[in-house]
C-alpha cells in the first residue's frame, strides 16, 4: 500500500510541460493516487483532463477558492455543478483503463472545493476587505449548498476564519463527516471541535517545522486513525527540502516524520492507516 497525496495543485507543473516527471518521480517515492484540488474556472477543466489521462491515479476536485473569490464569482460559480454531471447522467458505459481497473469515461470530482474564507490575503482597505469577505462568505454558502445537494465530500480552505467557517458549516446541513480542513494549522482546541462535529484535519509539511509544535499536538489529538497527509504543492514545502518548490513526491517526508515524531509508529503503519482514510473520505477504489 502506498501514500496518497491528498492536496496538490498540478496547474503550475502542467502549463510548463513537467507533469510526466513530477507523477513519475510521485510514483517512484512511493505514491500510490494524489487528489489535484480544483480553485477556479481556470483548473477545472485542466484537472478532469489530467484525471482521465491518469485514470486510478490522479484524481480530482473542483471549487472556487476564497482567493479567487471576485465581483463575477457568481458567473464562475454557475458552472461549477456541471463537473459533477458531465460525469453522472448520460455518461457512456464504463471502460477499462491500461491498468486494469474499471474509470468513468469522464471522471467526476471526488470533492468539492477547495473552497471557504481567508482573511489573511484581504487587502489593507477596510471597506475594501469587508466587501471581499462578503463575496467570500455568499461563495461559500452556494457551494456548501451545492455541496450538501450533491452529498459529496468538501476541502475547506480556512485562514484567520475558522470559527466563521464552522459557523456556516453547522448552518449549512452538510454532513460533518464529508468535511476535511486542509493545512490543518490550528491547535488542539480547534481539532477537538472538527472532531465532536465529525470533521477532519489534514496536514502538510508544515508539520516538519521546528515552529510547529501546536500543529503536531493537533494531529496527536486527532490521532493516527483519522490522520491524512498532504502537499499542498508547489507550497509548503517539508523538511529536508524547505526552501525548494514543492511536489507530490515529497509528500512521504512528511509521512515519514509523522510516523516517527508524531505518533511514534513504525512508517508502514501510518501509510496504511492514512491511506485507509483518504481513500475512505474521498471515495477512492
Amino acid at each position: 500500500m502506498g501514500l496518497i497525496d491528498t492536496h496538490t495543485h498540478l496547474e503550475s507543473f502542467a502549463r510548463r510541460g513537467e507533469l510526466p516527471a513530477i507523477l513519475a518521480r510521485a510514483t517512484a517515492a512511493g505514491v500510490d493516487a494524489l487528489i489535484t484540488i480544483g480553485t477556479s474556472p481556470d483548473d477545472w477543466g485542466l484537472y478532469r483532463d489530467i484525471a482521465r489521462e491518469h485514470a486510478g491515479f490522479v484524481h480530482y476536485t473542483a471549487g472556487l477558492h476564497p482567493c479567487s473569490v471576485e465581483a463575477g464569482w457568481a458567473e464562475a460559480f454557475a458552472g461549477l455543478a456541471g463537473f459533477w454531471d458531465s460525469g453522472g447522467r448520460g455518461l457512456p458505459p464504463r471502460e477499462p483503463n491500461n491498468l486494469g481497473r474499471e474509470t468513468r469515461a469522464t471522471p467526476i470530482p471526488v470533492a468539492l472545493g477547495e473552497c471557504g474564507l481567508d482573511r489573511f490575503h484581504l487587502p489593507k482597505d477596510e471597506a475594501e476587505a469587508a466587501k471581499i469577505f462578503a463575496w467570500q462568505r455568499a461563495a461559500f454558502a452556494e457551494q456548501l449548498a451545492l455541496a450538501k445537494r450533491l452529498g459529496c465530500p468538501v476541502v475547506v480552505h480556512s485562514r484567520g476564519a475558522f470559527r466563521e467557517c464552522l459557523e456556516m458549516i453547522d448552518a449549512s446541513g452538510v454532513d460533518w463527516t464529508r468535511v476535511v480542513f486542509h493545512c490543518f494549522t490550528e491547535g488542539a482546541a480547534e481539532i477537538e471541535e472538527l472532531a465532536r462535529r465529525g470533521g477532519v484535519g489534514s496536514f502538510t509539511g508544515i508539520l516538519t517545522y521546528k515552529s510547529a509544535g501546536t500543529i503536531r499536538a493537533a494531529a496527536r489529538v486527532q490521532g493516527l486513525g483519522r490522520f491524512m497527509v498532504e502537499t499542498d504543492a508547489p507550497y509548503l514545502t517539508p523538511m529536508p527540502h524547505r526552501g525548494k518548490p514543492n511536489e507530490p513526491a515529497f509528500v512521504r517526508h512528511t509521512a515519514e516524520y509523522a510516523a516517527k515524531e508524531v505518533f511514534g509508529v513504525g512508517f508502514e503503519e501510518l501509510v496504511k492507516a492514512s491511506t485507509e482514510t483518504a481513500r475512505k473520505f474521498f471515495g477512492l477504489s
